[in-house]
């Protein structure tokens, strides 16, 4: 009696949901055996990385009851009941029997909804109605709804990347996420929207063609163009010089002189990600479900409130995920005001501002996420701004001015490449126009230009803020002029030895704008410029 229930079932999934596909649609025989278990790979983000998860199913007689084991969190126990729907919705056969389902290996945390596909496959291949062979070198991953729609998930760049560092040819996910997998080189990409559609693809009645990736043409807009800056030419200097070194800033000085718009601004002149860097970018920001269903083409600027807290900013949680400085790898993370934020706050970011990387370390889990990120920053010289301004009466007492300057460590003050003092516009020239669409791409080419001959030099995409100090020797060809001034410099201002690499790195990034194979004095005395403020606290 299965042979004939089976063929009426299959009639009435195509007379609901496909009625004009029925004279092309063969009649199916299943065989009358039924798989006793069944076997679905999927895969899930771990960190930045990912994990191969086998989904393995299993009937036994008793009551009709759906177990789920592997150290599931809240989120794929409740897939019991999505699953069901979405089987039943879709036309097919629920069994009759107890399943069990078991993901492997079960020693490691699972989270996340993207299991209720593979769960679903597995239950359809151990009733009778998917052969195992159908999905045969193939990872699924996706979040079914009720009415056995295909939802988008998070992670789905990690899943893809896994699959193809285990050999699978092909990755089945919801239609949504397909332009984000297609990111990921030598893996065909299917996207299905339905459960019932995907059925359908699996016994050979309807094809869902492979997703043909194209690269996005979009350019990016920025709110604030350095172009709008009016005066603050030495701030565009320091501007310039950041953006091509990767270089950590400072900036420095009293309300309304434009230090919020001139970080702001940095973004018009940064070079655009490379296509590894976007695959980077829009795998992190995936990860914490921002951005499921696109691209990231454009370089992040983070600009958490000074309110944070240290597991915002860094990452963690009881289930750890990326935090802002790991959303501002490959880009820029402003911090406005900097002393404004809590002591152990700023104090957490000098890990990430050495190893460009974060350890996130909890009882179920070690996890390591990227944070190569530029460092910018506001700050006001008092607590009501004014201190040292030739038109305002700065109306805070020495104890307040210390203790506010004294909020910013010395030693994060050492991490930073650039300090620099910003002075108010005058009011006559805030009003002034200036000629021509703008000076943003003459300033970005020249950023670029700076970038690649650092590339050319050290051997990779790596800017002169990241070379190791162990490298600077070799390959900042430091003259013997520079080299004396530099010298006499860390003498008379007791520069750390941190500082006295960061100012060869500085030196070697205005270096490189004025296409000099060498480090001339000129360059260290503009380096040093930026150096001032080391003691202030």
């Amino acid at each position: 009696m299965v042979e004939p229930t089976r063929r009426c079932l299959f009639l009435r999934f195509d007379t609901l949901i496909l009625p004009k596909a029925l004279s092309e649609i063969k009649t199916h025989v299943y065989s009358k055996t039924v798989m006793a278990t069944a076997r679905v790979i999927s895969a899930t983000a771990y960190g930045f990385e990912g994990r191969l998860i086998d989904i393995e199913c299993d009937t036994s007689r008793g009551l009709p009851t759906l177990s789920i084991v592997g150290l599931g969190n809240k989120a794929i126990d409740e897939s019991k009941e999505r699953v069901r729907s979405a089987i039943k919705n879709s036309m097919l056969d629920f069994p009759n029997q107890k399943v069990t389902i078991n993901l492997a290996p079960a020693d490691l945390p699972k989270d996340g909804s993207h299991f209720d596909l593979p769960i679903a496959l597995a239950i359809l291949i151990v009733a009778g109605q998917l052969r195992q062979e159908s999905v045969k070198g193939i990872l699924c991953a996706g979040e079914l709804a009720l009415s056995g729609e295909l939802r988008p998930i998070k992670g789905v760049i990690n899943i893809v990347e896994t699959a193809r560092e285990h050999g699978f040819t092909t990755v089945i996910i919801p239609k949504a996420n397909q332009h984000q997998a297609a990111l990921v080189d030598g893996v065909t990409v299917i996207g299905a929207d339905t459960l019932a559609n995907l059925f359908l693809h699996l016994i050979g009645e309807k094809n869902l063609p492979p997703f043909d990736a194209k690269k996005s043409t979009i350019s990016p807009s920025y709110p604030v163009d350095i172009a709008d800056i009016k005066g603050q030419e030495q701030a565009k200097r320091a501007l310039l010089i950041a953006a091509a070194g990767g270089h950590n800033l400072l900036l420095d000085g009293p309300p309304g002189a434009g230090k919020t718009m001139l970080a702001r601004a940095l973004m018009s002149i940064l070079p655009q990600p490379t296509y590894a860097e976007q695959i980077a970018i829009t795998k992190l920001h995936s990860l914490v479900g921002e951005d499921v269903d696109g691209i990231v083409t454009s370089r992040p600027f983070r600009s958490p409130h000074h309110t944070t807290s240290s597991i915002a900013l860094i990452g963690g949680g009881t289930r750890p995920l990326p935090g802002e400085v790991s959303l501002a790898h490959h880009g820029v993370l402003f911090l406005d005001e900097l002393p404004e934020y809590p002591r152990s706050v700023l104090e957490a970011l000098r890990q990430p501002l050495e190893d460009r990387k974060v350890h996130v370390s909890r009882a179920a889990s070690r996890i390591t996420y990227p944070a190569s990120f530029m460092l910018v920053a506001t700050k006001n010289p008092c607590p009501c701004g004014y201190y040292g301004d030739p038109d305002h009466e700065c109306s805070c007492a020495i104890p307040q001015i210390l203790n506010y300057q004294k909020r910013v460590s010395g030693p994060l003050m050492d991490r930073i490449d650039m300090v620099l003092s910003v002075a108010r516009v005058p009011e006559k020239d805030l009003l002034a126009t200036h000629d021509g669409p703008g000076e943003s791409p003459a300033v970005r080419a020249r950023v670029e230009k700076a970038r690649q001959r650092q590339a050319d030099r050290h051997g990779k995409r790596r800017s002169n803020a990241e070379l190791p100090s162990k490298n600077i020797a070799d390959l900042t060809n430091l003259s013997q002029e520079a080299t004396v001034l530099l010298n006499q410099a860390t003498d008379r201002l007791k520069l750390s030895a941190r500082s006295y690499f960061k100012l060869i790195k500085v030196a070697r990034t205005i270096a490189d704008l004025e296409d000099s194979d060498t480090i001339t004095p000129t360059h260290m005395a503009e380096a040093l410029q930026y150096r001032k403020r080391d003691n202030i606290n």
